[in-house]
């Protein structure tokens, strides 16, 4: 019997019982199914949460003083310092972006008729370009206004509507911090919301350093933020800039300088894991939907005998019918799989229309396993019903009711 002949007796034996067929195939589909929407939520999800790690600042390095030690008493001159800030900037300038500090003080603003301690920062020119903040309304603050020692500032986008109605309307007005009255010349917010675990808050006044130091009482910088030019130097400027901040300060201070690398690391890893598990879930339904197709073959081999031995007595051979019922298992293993594919594409594509600001990638190593399963599933767990089969005694068989 050839291959063609024993295929065209496999969909005539299928399509026989159609009802049967499909429910059988339905299993291994939404296997495959499963499967594919598992990758692709998967990669959404690292993809997501990667951004948003990245979106709170690129190759950033952030760094503050942590402790004197266990014996030493602190002293002011253990902080961190604007001239740390400019020694970073000098000493590595061919290797970083930009290197900028934050000094944060409060201040009693009236809003919504009462008075509330409002976060005040006090950085440079280059703060918004190492944080990635979005500008609303109006300017940055430049260069000028940081040497100058400007009276300006800058509103959190929640602050400006609660302050002054809106960002435009915030533009131009005045806004008075312990009695030194500011001009308000733009409003701004995160790129990524940090939820209040930066310095940044819902409600922040940013403003020039050079004038908020002289409301502090002590000069410190935390943090300081250096940004790096290149991704793979990351590492080696965080060694760097802690050997600076080591060498400007006493013995026995510490400094914490990390990286969002760590950060990054870990959210792939525990991407790469949830991966597995959902892969090893939904292989458990490939698995139950193979046995249910190894179920329904060997029924249909017992249903089958009389017409086994009659083949069998007019010249079939062993490997003929093993053939013929091995292609069936397949094709219903693959019929199942190819529509487990189409609707695991399906879906988000769909959803890919509907959130157009979320990027949902289609894995195309989740299709062809998905598709190699489906073969795989049909060849194994047809194997017990198609060798039953063929191991059918054609006397046996002929007499069988």
């Amino acid at each position: 019997m050839h291959v063609a002949e024993s295929l065209r007796f496999s969909c005539h034996a299928l399509s026989a019982n159609k009802v049967r067929s499909f429910l059988t195939a339905l299993g291994m589909m939404i296997g495959n199914a499963s499967v594919i929407l598992v990758v692709t939520i998967s990669l959404t999800s690292r993809d997501y949460i990667l951004e948003q790690i990245r979106g709170i600042g690129s190759n950033i390095i952030y760094a503050y003083y942590e402790t004197a030690g266990e014996s030493a008493p602190q002293v002011e001159a253990d902080f961190v310092k604007m001239a740390d800030v400019e020694a970073v900037r000098r000493q590595l300038a061919p290797r970083i972006q930009a290197a900028t500090g934050v000094i944060t003080i409060y201040a009693p603003l009236p809003i919504e008729g009462k008075q509330r301690d409002v976060r005040v920062i006090g950085s440079d020119e280059y703060y918004a370009q190492v944080r990635n903040l979005v500008l609303l309304a109006g300017r940055f603050m430049d260069s000028g206004d940081v040497a100058l020692r400007a009276k300006v500032a800058l509103l959190t986008e929640r602050l400006a509507q609660e302050l002054f109605g809106g960002q435009q309307a915030s533009i131009g007005r005045k806004l008075k911090i312990h009695g030194l009255q500011f001009t308000i010349v733009g409003t701004f917010k995160e790129r990524v919301q940090s939820f209040g675990l930066s310095e940044l808050s819902q409600e922040t006044v940013l403003a020039p350093i050079t004038v908020i130091r002289y409301f502090a009482p002590v000069e410190r910088i935390d943090p300081m933020y250096v940004q790096v030019r290149s991704a793979t130097d990351v590492e080696a400027v965080t060694a760097s800039v802690r050997e600076i901040l080591a060498s400007r300060h006493r013995p026995g201070a510490r400094y914490l300088v990390e990286n969002l690398t760590g950060i990054l690391e870990a959210a792939k890893n525990i991407a790469f894991v949830l991966t597995i598990v959902l892969i090893m879930i939904s292989a458990i339904a490939l698995i139950i939907s193979g046995i249910g197709i190894m179920n329904i073959m060997l029924v249909t081999v017992t249903e089958r005998t009389r017409e086994i031995g009659i083949r069998m007595a007019v010249g079939a051979s062993r490997r003929d019918i093993l053939q013929q019922f091995l292609f069936e298992a397949v094709l219903l293993s693959l019929s199942g799989g190819l529509l487990g594919i189409i609707a695991g594409v399906s879906v988000p594509l769909a959803a890919a229309s509907i959130f157009e600001t979320v990027r949902i990638p289609i894995s195309v190593t989740s299709i062809v396993v998905a598709f190699a399963v489906s073969c795989l599933v049909g060849l194994v767990f047809g194997m017990l019903p198609a060798n039953r089969a063929a191991r059918l005694n054609p006397t046996e068989a002929l007499r069988y009711e």
